[in-house]
C-alpha cells in the first residue's frame, strides 16, 4: 500500500512538471545575473536563460530586479536548437497585467496608466504594458480643450470594457473624478446650509445662468443671482474656470439640488431708493441697454432705469433711442416714478429740458395769431407746425364759416405757410388747437344782428331729412325748418314737395346760436293775405266799436 501511494505521488508530480514546461507556460525562475545587456535566469530547466534587459526595467527606465530575486516568466522554447531555454519577462508580465485589469474590472478598483497619444474618437493610453482606448467623452466630466496637460503623465482610470482575446481595453478617467466627487459631494451635503457663503469654482456657462463646481456638487448660479443689474448674458459677470465666492440660497438635499447667488453677497441697492431718489430730482447716468421701446439708464451701481421711448423727446415721437443717445453715453435723466416692490423705475430725458408745450402757451395768448407751415392733411384736419417745434391742429370745423370742412381743406396743400388763430392750447395733453376761419368775423353773429323775431326771409331748399329741411338762407347762413303736424294751419307733407334748389318763403321763429341755426316756420302768400283780413276785420269792429261808444257818450251829455 506504502509503496503504490509513493508511486502515484511521483507519476503526479511528473505530470505537472509536463504541465509547467509546456511553451507558453507561465514559471518560475531565479536571477543569477545581471549584465549590461541582459539578464541571466534560471528556471531549473536544460540551461538558464539571456533575457534582454529591457524586459526588467520599469516605465521610468529603471531596473526593477536584482540578483537572487524570484520572478514570473514565460516558457518560449525549452531548446532552441542550440542547447539555449528561451524565456520571455515581458510576456509574463503581460500576462500578469491582464489579470490585475481583470481583477479591477471585477472590483471596479482604479488601475494606473498614462495618455501616450491621440485618436480618432479619443486617446490611446499604456497600464502595465497593455494598450488601451480612453474615449474623448470619458476623459473628464466636462469637455477638454486642451489635452496636453494630461499626455504622458501617470493618472486613475476605471476598466468598462475588457475582451483578452480581441486584445480589446476600454477605459474612463471621467469614473474616477465621478467617483471621487461622489465623496465629495457626500462630505458638502453633511455641511451645507442656506445662508452659507462658500467658494467654488465657475464649471459651465448657459443662456440662463452658470454651473459652479463646489468640489464634487454643482450649484445653479442663476443669470438673474448674478448682480442687482440687468445681465444679458453671464459672460459679463464670470467665466469658465474662475475661483468666485457665492451664496447658498436654497438647498434641496434629496434631489442634491444647489441655488446660488453672487448678487446677495452685497448690499441690495434697492432698500430704500425712493427716499434717495424722491420723484422729480434729476441725475446723471449710464446708457447701459438700447431696445425698440426706449433705453436702460444705470443710475447708480446695480440700479437701472427705463426711459420708454414717449420720454425722450418732446416732439420727436417716433425716432428709435439709437437716434437720442447712445450706449455708454452718460445722460442726464429725470425720476419719473418707483416702485421698490417690482424694481422699476422710470425715467425721462426730455423732462430734463424746457416744455416747448409750455414756452408755447406762455408766449402765444388764446386769440393770439400765428404763422406755421402745413405738415400733413388728415381726414379731421390739418396739422401745422409751430414754432418751437411743436404742432397745432386746424380742425375741419375751423377752416371755413361759409364751406363745409370736407371742401374747404381742398384748397391747401403740404408745406403751404398759413395764419391761423390759438384757440386753446393744453399742455398736460400736448395739443394746440387752431383756427382759419376765426380770422374773420362769424357772419352767423353778423347777420343775426340784423334779423328780427316773425321776419320774413327766402331761401332755398339745401337738403331734406325726415324731420326737417335744412334751407340756405345765404353763404353760410343756414335755417331748419321742422316738420310738424300738431301744426293744424298746413301740412307741409301734403301742401308741398321739396326739391333741392327750390325757393321757398318762411319766418324766423327763433336763433339757435350753439348749432348755428335760424329755427324756420313754413309761410305763404295765401296766409298772409288770410291774416290781412283779419286784421281788417278786427281793425273794422274796433272802429265800429269805437264810433258806437262816441256816439252813447254824445246822446248822455244831450
Amino acid at each position: 500500500m506504502e509503496n503504490t501511494k509513493k508511486n502515484f505521488l511521483k507519476v503526479f508530480k511528473k505530470f505537472l512538471k509536463i504541465i509547467d514546461t509546456k511553451p507558453g507556460s507561465i514559471i518560475k525562475g531565479k536571477i543569477i545575473d545581471i549584465k549590461k545587456d541582459i539578464v541571466l535566469v534560471d528556471a531549473n530547466l536544460k540551461s538558464e536563460s539571456n533575457i534582454p534587459i529591457e524586459q526588467f526595467l520599469d516605465r521610468k527606465g529603471n531596473l526593477e530586479v536584482k540578483v537572487g530575486d524570484i520572478v514570473d516568466v514565460t516558457l518560449d522554447a525549452i531548446e532552441d536548437g542550440f542547447g539555449n531555454t528561451i524565456l520571455s519577462r515581458e510576456k509574463a508580465k503581460k500576462h500578469e497585467a491582464w489579470l490585475s485589469l481583470e481583477k479591477a474590472h471585477e472590483n471596479k478598483n482604479s488601475v494606473i496608466g498614462i495618455i501616450n497619444g491621440k485618436v480618432k474618437g479619443g486617446f490611446t493610453a499604456e497600464i502595465n504594458g497593455i494598450r488601451a482606448f480612453l474615449p474623448g467623452s470619458l476623459v473628464d466630466i466636462r469637455p477638454i480643450k486642451d489635452s496636453m496637460q494630461l499626455e504622458g503623465k501617470e493618472l486613475e482610470f476605471k476598466v468598462i470594457k475588457l475582451d483578452q482575446k480581441r486584445n480589446n481595453v476600454v477605459i474612463s478617467r471621467r469614473a474616477v473624478i465621478e467617483s471621487e466627487n461622489s465623496v465629495e459631494r457626500n462630505k458638502i451635503l453633511s455641511s451645507l446650509q442656506e445662508g452659507d457663503k462658500i467658494k467654488g469654482i465657475v464649471k459651465n456657462l448657459t443662456e440662463y445662468g452658470a454651473f459652479i463646481d463646489l468640489g464634487g456638487l454643482d450649484g445653479l448660479l442663476h443669470i438673474t443671482d448674478m448682480a442687482w443689474k440687468r445681465v444679458k448674458h453671464p459672460n459679463e459677470i464670470v467665466e469658465i474656470g474662475e475661483e468666485i465666492f457665492v451664496k447658498i440660497l436654497k438647498f434641496d438635499k434629496e434631489k442634491t439640488r444647489v441655488s446660488l447667488g453672487l448678487k446677495q453677497l452685497e448690499e441690495d441697492p434697492w432698500i430704500d431708493i425712493s427716499k434717495k431718489y424722491p420723484s422729480g430730482s434729476k441725475i446723471k447716468g449710464k446708457v447701459t441697454n438700447l431696445t425698440d421701446y426706449g433705453c436702460f439708464v444705470e443710475i447708480q451701481e446695480g440700479v437701472e432705469g427705463l426711459v420708454h421711448i414717449s420720454e425722450m423727446d418732446w416732439t420727436k415721437k417716433n425716432l428709435h433711442p439709437s437716434k437720442v443717445v447712445q450706449l455708454g453715453e452718460i445722460k442726464e435723466v429725470m425720476i419719473l416714478d418707483i416702485d421698490e416692490e417690482k424694481r422699476r423705475i422710470s425715467l425721462g430725458i426730455k423732462q430734463c429740458k424746457p416744455n416747448p408745450w409750455k414756452k408755447f402757451k406762455k408766449k402765444n395768448k388764446i386769440g393770439d395769431k400765428v404763422l406755421g407751415k402745413i405738415k400733413s392733411i388728415t381726414d379731421f384736419g390739418i396739422f401745422v407746425g409751430l414754432q418751437g417745434g411743436v404742432d397745432g391742429l386746424i380742425h375741419l370745423s375751423d377752416i371755413s364759416w361759409e364751406f363745409r370742412g370736407e371742401d374747404a381743406v381742398k384748397i391747401y396743400k403740404k408745406g403751404e405757410e398759413i395764419q391761423a388763430v390759438v384757440l386753446q392750447v393744453d399742455v398736460e395733453r400736448e395739443r394746440i388747437s387752431l383756427g382759419i376761419k376765426q380770422l374773420t368775423e362769424d357772419p352767423f353773429i353778423s347777420y343775426t344782428k340784423k334779423i328780427e323775431k316773425n321776419e320774413l326771409i327766402s331761401g332755398e331748399i339745401y337738403e331734406v331729412y325726415d324731420q326737417y329741411v335744412l334751407v340756405k338762407i345765404k353763404e353760410g347762413i343756414f335755417g331748419r325748418l321742422n316738420f310738424l303736424e300738431k301744426n293744424k294751419n298746413y301740412n307741409l307733407e301734403k301742401r308741398l314737395k321739396f326739391s333741392l334748389g327750390s325757393k321757398i318763403d318762411c319766418k324766423i321763429t327763433a336763433i339757435d346760436k350753439k348749432n348755428r341755426l335760424i329755427i324756420l316756420e313754413f309761410y305763404t302768400h295765401q296766409e298772409n293775405r288770410n291774416k290781412e283780413n283779419k286784421n281788417k276785420e278786427e281793425q273794422k269792429f274796433s272802429n265800429v266799436m269805437t264810433e258806437a261808444f262816441k256816439a252813447a257818450t254824445n246822446k248822455k251829455e244831450q
